[in-house]
């Protein structure tokens, strides 16, 4: 007699697998990396591969040794990982805090929930997050953008993100406008090509979007979490803008600046941490957008995204509850 197997999710009726739709996600990535490693040189390309390396390693010897099951790192999975931790810290964060990054993301958010499609949450983000509650000075020592090989691409920025420049300048008392107009602040174009302060990953939008189209283009994800996500954002913060426009910034900073093309395209939309239904994931887009902008505007720190959608996978199992799809050979009672 067959048996039914169950497995983790993510369930996908698709010729797709988990290792091509792993590799389509990292050759997404690649735009990105160019940049991080043409504006912080080989410090980019170093953490990558560290970060890469470690994800892969604990990921092996946990199963190895610790559940002695198969060992599936081939899938591709580890690397995404490993890739996007990497994305979301500075060039400059020393190697051994980069090998406890990975040991969180991969030991505890996703191998101690029984491994990949069985994570509740993020594990790059998981990572991040916990990096930065415990190295908060590594973690937000920023260096300043360089070429390859150590030439100064730019005077005019020294180093601050867009958003901290603004967090800071709005706790002194300054407008909004003061703040865009001193040499610090980094502008528009430069958020739109990576010449900036930041995490490796989130520097440049441009090059974000190119991953973005590539993997809608591939079917990887779809339209409904980076819409909801991109949409919740752009009309809560332009209406604080339109209130007062001193306080707070227009919409365009908000989406160029800071984790939010990375976190939109790349992190939000994991089909593991994200639910199931279209209908699902726009709410959880829709939170995830409003999340951001709140964290952004009145919490503590400068960056939102990474605790927004943490926020929202916790949701996911309510969402995915609220918004089931019918069961096949459902009858539909009218009246």
């Amino acid at each position: 007699m067959n048996l039914l197997t169950v497995s983790g999710s993510p369930h996908i009726h698709t010729q797709q697998s988990v290792k091509s739709i792993m590799y389509g996600v990292v050759i997404a990535m690649i735009p990105a990396i160019f940049v991080s490693v043409y504006f912080f040189g080989l410090d980019a390309a170093r953490v990558i591969l560290i970060s890469v390396a470690a994800c892969l390693l604990v990921e092996w010897t946990i199963q190895k040794y610790l559940l002695k099951g198969p060992v599936s790192i081939t899938d591709g999975s580890a690397v995404v990982t490993g890739i996007l931790l990497a994305f979301n810290v500075p060039a400059n964060l020393p190697w051994w805090i980069l090998v406890i990054g990975a040991i969180v993301s991969i030991g505890i958010a996703k191998m101690s929930f029984g491994g990949l499609g069985k994570n509740p949450f993020n594990p790059a983000l998981i990572g991040r997050v916990f990096l930065l509650i415990s190295f908060p000075v590594q973690m937000t020592s920023w260096p300043v953008p360089k070429g390859l090989f150590g030439s100064q691409i730019t005077d005019a920025i020294t180093g601050p993100t867009t958003l901290g420049v603004l967090k800071e300048g709005l706790d002194a008392g300054k407008t909004v406008q003061e703040i865009m107009a001193s040499p610090e602040f980094p502008g528009y174009l430069n958020d739109l090509l990576g010449a900036q302060g930041g995490s490796l990953g989130e520097i440049s939008a441009i090059a974000l979007l190119l991953g973005a189209a590539y993997m809608l283009i591939r079917k990887i994800i779809t339209w409904h979490i980076p819409v909801a996500y991109l949409g919740s954002a752009v009309i809560f913060s332009g209406i604080l803008w339109l209130v007062d426009p001193t306080r707070f910034v227009d919409p365009a900073i908000h989406l160029l600046a800071g984790g939010m093309m990375l976190g939109v395209f790349f992190m939000a939309t994991d089909m593991v941490t994200s639910p199931m239904t279209p209908m699902g994931q726009i709410v959880f887009g829709v939170g995830a957008g409003l999340l951001t902008i709140m964290i952004r505007v009145w919490g503590a720190y400068p960056e939102g995204v990474s605790f927004a959608i943490l926020i929202m996978n916790a949701f996911v199992p309510l969402i995915n509850n609220a918004f089931k799809p019918k069961r096949f050979g459902e009858v539909v009672k009218n009246g």
